[in-house]
Order: structure tokens, then sequence, then C-alpha cells
């Protein structure tokens, strides 16, 4: 039998590593999120041109064109050639998106301006406000059904404590990647990108519940008197279950990714790292973290010695 729970320390480590570079890379300007213009206002364009133009070269054509402090997202089409920039100014008016689009003709040629939206800064502050609402509300939630659903178990609030601190986890490597992702390409923050953080969110919880929902049924049938023990059998019986359902989706999002092109960039690479994240805080953390608790072992996390369990 394979010993995962005897490996927790060092998942905790692996897993510690992955949030202290998330926390650097967002606290850092290079990988400090960039708010799009639906949480900020301004105005976006979406702009594809007939002939091959690099980011610098718009970059500075815009500079010429008064727009010094624009903001370019370049994105990559399904075959990996130059796909749409995405383009934030400040609040355009038809007049000035027009003289825009017209003097980036002038320079590189025939272009499409396949989108464009206006944001004022109380719609963008209304939306921001909205989400964390939303995601508070959702843990929260969250954290009262597990509780809920495990209420014969003994102690449930830990089994809904420790899956809300792994969706944590979660979210927290999710936007710390694509922050790292994003300073490098320049992406910004959109409505895809949250819904890719909503939909992480669903889906780690329930690679979790599944092997909680083992643990559940192996401690009523009464097999195993230790708890590590039961903890990692219930582990080995559903590991296969969660990697295979994890890999699917995967493939499935690796697909999206491929063949559907560059609106759902964000959505697709916050859902990408999630599912990694989450098929692995689903088997080397949430349940190490009920072994850590039934053990009393919580003052390793801060250096102290192993307390002794109540």
């Amino acid at each position: 039998m394979y010993d995962i729970v005897g490996k927790r320390w060092w998942m905790f480590l692996i897993s510690g590593i992955l949030i202290l570079i998330s926390i650097i890379s967002l606290a850092t300007p290079f990988g400090r999120l960039k708010l799009s213009t639906e949480f900020n206002s301004g105005s976006r364009l979406r702009i594809n041109f007939a002939q091959t133009v690099t980011q610098s070269e718009l970059q500075q054509e815009l500079a010429n064109l008064g727009y010094s402090s624009a903001k370019i997202q370049t994105e990559i089409n399904a075959t990996g050639g130059q796909g749409d920039f995405l383009v934030r100014t400040t609040v355009l008016t038809d007049e000035t998106k027009n003289a825009l689009v017209a003097g980036l003709q002038t320079k590189f040629g025939n272009l499409t301006v396949k989108e464009f939206s206006n944001v004022s800064a109380e719609v963008a502050t209304q939306t921001l406000r909205t989400v964390g609402i939303a995601v508070a509300v959702a843990a929260v939630f969250m954290l009262l059904y597990i509780a809920w659903a495990f209420r014969k178990m003994p102690h449930p609030f830990r089994y809904a404590t420790t899956a809300i601190i792994a969706l944590l986890h979660d979210v927290l490597v999710a936007i710390g990647i694509f922050s790292i992702l994003g300073g490098i390409l320049k992406w910004e923050v959109d409505l895809m990108f949250v819904t890719g953080v909503l939909t992480v969110l669903g889906f780690s919880i329930n690679n979790t519940i599944i092997i909680f929902d083992r643990i559940r049924e192996n401690t009523m049938a009464g097999k195993g008197s230790n708890y590590e023990v039961l903890i990692n059998d219930s582990l080995l019986e559903t590991i296969g279950r969660t990697l295979n359902t994890s890999l699917v989706v995967l493939f499935a999002v690796i697909a999206l990714m491929l063949f559907v092109g560059t609106s759902i960039q964000n959505f697709a690479i916050v859902l990408l790292v999630g599912i990694i994240a989450g098929m692995f805080d689903s088997i080397c953390v949430a349940p190490q973290l009920l072994v850590v608790w039934e053990k009393g072992e919580w003052g390793k996390f801060i250096g102290r010695k192993t307390v002794a369990k109540a």
C-alpha cells in the first residue's frame, strides 16, 4: 500500500512554494493584475490588421496619435500566428474612435474593428464589487453546505473548513500563475477571467467532496481504527476517479484553447491552471489537513512542537 498521507509534509512544502510564488508575483509591479475596461473606466478596441504588425509598432503609433498610455494585449490565434490586438485607452467618443482608427489605417493599412466598448467608472466599480460579493457568498454557502452534508461525521466543520482552505489554494495559485503570464504577455483581467475563477471554484470543490465522501463511507462502515490509515485508504480508492475526471476536463480545455481561439483565452488559462491545482490539492492538501487537525499538528505550520490532541 502506497503511503500518501505519510508524505503530507512534502506535499505541504510544494503547496507552500506555489502559494509563495503566487503571492510574490501578485505583490510586484510585474505580476500585478491589470484590470480591463470591464473593471476600469475607459474604452476597449479589438482590432485585426490585414498585414503583420508587431506590438511595439502599434504601441509607438498609438503614442504618435496621442495615446501613449494605451495598453495593448496581443492574442494568438489557433494556428499560432498573430491574432487580434486588444487596445485599452481612455474613454473614446465616436469622433475620437474614428480618428484613432483612421490614423492606424494610414500607418498600417486595412484593419478591422471587431469590438468596441466604453465602460464608465461607476459601472466598473459596481462590476468589481459584484464579483467580490459573488465569490464571498459562494465560499460561505459552500462552507455551510459541506458542514451540513457531513453533519453525521465527528467534527463536520473540519471537512468544510479544510475544503475551503483547499479551494482558496486553487484560486490563489490559478490567479498567481495567470499574473506571471499576464506580466509577460500583457494580459488583462476581464469577465472571462472571473468566469474561469468561478468555474475553478465549482470544479475543485467537486473533486474534494468525492474524496471526503469516501472517507465518510469508510468511517461509517467502521473501516480502519487508525485515522491516518483510513484517510490513506480512502485516497487510494478514489485517486483513479479523481485523476481520470480531471484529465478529461483538462483535455477539453486544451481543445478549447487550440480551436476556439483568443475570445476565451483568459477563461481557458485560468481553468487550465485551476484544474491542475485542484487535482493536486484534492489529493495532497485537503485530506492531509484533516489528518493534521485530527493529530493536533497545526503547531508544525508555525515552527512549534507538535501539540497534543485535546
